[in-house]
């Protein structure tokens, strides 16, 4: 088998357990699920999905790399302009990364300590790396960078979350329209009032 191969099969299976594993989990709940379980339904053995999975709830969030990475590794010059062209893009898109998901996999989140705090490792993670790019952009400064990371990623983690809420309250269109046009209005009000102290990084 050539390695390119190797390589598709691996996806294939990581994306197979990974959809079987949010299924269990939507329909019978995050803790009542276990590691077998996912297993013999996506029948395969245990040590695949912990070879491909470490953590139970790496299985719910197997976007982790790029929510962290996202928008730091698509940033091209303006730290601030660019996130801020790049969430409305991925808003529009009705992008996971900013929090779009269907009603079962929110409530499967929130009703979970385990998935809730995972989530919240993620939003630190992506404000770390907005916090090293802009380090590596500004040397110079002392605290700038450091604070204008963190009120950013602040932003995107607050704009997610009323992504999420609006899910489980939304009822009017399946697609997802209502709440861009819902929380665009707020994305812009909140990259407004950070606009005037941290614009320019």
């Amino acid at each position: 088998m050539s390695e390119g191969l190797r390589d598709r099969k691996k996806l294939e299976t990581r994306k197979t357990i990974s959809d079987v594993a949010t299924r269990l989990f939507i329909r019978n709940g995050f803790e009542d699920v276990t590691i077998a379980d996912i297993a013999a339904e996506a029948q395969v053995a245990k040590m695949t999905v912990t070879n491909h999975f470490p953590r139970k709830e790496d299985l719910v969030f197997d976007v982790r790399e790029d929510f962290a990475a996202w928008p730091t590794a698509l940033i091209r010059d303006s730290v601030f302009h660019d996130t801020r062209e790049l969430y409305f893009e991925a808003l529009g898109a009705k992008h996971a990364l900013v929090g779009f998901s269907g009603p079962g996999f929110v409530r499967m989140i929130k009703e979970s300590p385990v998935l809730t705090n995972a989530l919240h490792e993620l939003h630190r993670e992506r404000e770390a790396a907005l916090t090293h790019l802009l380090i590596r952009r500004h040397p110079e400064e002392e605290l700038g960078p450091t604070l204008a990371a963190a009120h950013l990623a602040t932003v995107l983690r607050v704009l997610f979350q009323e992504v999420f809420d609006r899910t489980l309250e939304d009822r009017t269109l399946e697609d997802g329209k209502a709440i861009v046009d819902e929380v665009w209005p707020l994305a812009e009000q909140a990259f407004d009032q950070l606009e005037p102290v941290f614009g320019g990084y």
